[in-house]
């Protein structure tokens, strides 16, 4: 009997192991103040996305909303969590309160998968199963009005 319980730790173990690899973590710059994000709203957000490689070093994949990181102008991006968003976000921006800034490590199963988006060359590219670094504000819920 205690072999057969050692047996079943060691499989979990191993299948916690290789689950927690695929999870997106959340590293958090500034703290926020508002309340948790939920599925239930749309967002305003300010972003910079890069490419991440295993050693951790980082590519600009050319899609920002922020002037200093090559956008034309400071602008946000709007989304409501679980809606036309690659499962990374959703899982990522769901551990954020609202004021916060935060980079999400988004592993390649959970971003775009085997599909490269955008074009070389063009202005944004992210090449098949790369992994993603979101650097990503959360100003707020759309249309409401806060003091973060």
């Amino acid at each position: 009997m205690t072999m057969s319980i050692f047996l079943l730790f060691l499989i979990f173990s191993i299948l916690a192991i290789n689950f927690s690899v695929a999870d997106v973590t959340v590293e958090i710059i500034e703290e926020g103040n508002g309340p948790q994000v939920t599925k239930s709203y749309t967002y305003s957000s300010q972003v910079t996305l890069y490419i991440e490689d295993d050693d951790g070093s980082t590519t600009p994949s050319g899609w920002s909303t922020r002037k200093e990181d090559g956008a034309k102008a400071d602008t946000t991006f709007e989304f409501q969590p679980g809606k036309n968003l690659i499962q990374g976000w959703t899982d990522g921006v769901l551990q954020m309160k609202e004021g916060e800034r935060a980079k999400l490590h988004v592993p390649a199963k959970l971003g775009y998968g085997d599909r490269p988006m955008g074009s070389p060359g063009g202005a944004f590219y992210i090449p098949a199963n790369s992994n993603l670094l979101f650097d990503i504000k959360i100003l707020g819920k759309e249309g409401v009005k806060t003091d973060l």
